[in-house]
């Protein structure tokens, strides 16, 4: 209680918000690339400097928190949510990284759809973290947060069925296995959407 009462580092949900907003930012570019493949190499090059900003924005959030007495939420919790906002476009970047280098030269709709929950994941990802430096907003929060725990299993059942299609009628085993990796990667990114989510729920519960 004393702690709550004390001054303290505000920086820290500036952070949040500028990596929320790279995540989206992300999000749109990856859709983009998805639609249209003739755009890769550009799409490309702007998903990595959104990347490397974004990593940026992680490591000056930690070195704050080594740095900070007073922290305006549980450390863990920082922390924690810092590097799984992080992970989000980590895994971007990986699907950027597998279209480029299997020179993918068409996308089915089933990746253009996983590409869709992905960019809606993310603006749910950067409304809740806008929120976050207000626990009168707890309510809000946690509906944000409900939000992106449906929207996950909708990403599953998009996989499931993209694979089955690719293994019923994909001739070609290299296309087939190129797109599976696709697949799984853009559904993993809602994954972790889905482990942001539930991490601030947590920080919810334990500071409304």
């Amino acid at each position: 209680m004393f702690a709550r009462l004390m001054p303290h580092e505000g920086r820290f949900f500036d952070y949040f918000t500028e990596h929320a907003a790279l995540i989206l930012r992300g999000a749109v570019e990856l859709r983009a690339m998805l639609d249209n493949i003739g755009e890769l190499e550009v799409r490309a090059h702007n998903i990595k400097t959104i990347e490397s900003k974004a990593d940026a924005v992680t490591y000056q959030t930690i070195q704050l928190l080594h740095q900070t007495f007073i922290t305006p939420l549980d450390r863990e919790d920082i922390h924690q949510l810092i590097t799984r906002m992080d992970d989000i476009l980590d895994l971007m970047e990986d699907v950027s990284h597998c279209v480029f280098l299997y020179d993918l030269r068409t996308v089915t709709d089933e990746a253009k759809r996983l590409a869709d929950i992905c960019v809606a994941c993310a603006e749910k990802v950067e409304a809740a973290v806008k929120m976050l430096d207000n626990m009168k907003n707890s309510e809000a929060i946690t509906k944000v947060c409900g939000e992106i725990d449906r929207l996950e299993p909708d990403a599953d059942q998009v996989l499931r069925s993209g694979l089955a299609q690719l293994f019923r009628h994909e001739p070609d085993t290299r296309e087939l296995i190129k797109m599976k990796e696709i697949y799984e990667l853009l559904e993993t990114v809602t994954d972790r959407c889905e482990d942001v989510a539930n991490i601030i729920e947590g920080i919810v519960l334990e500071n409304a």
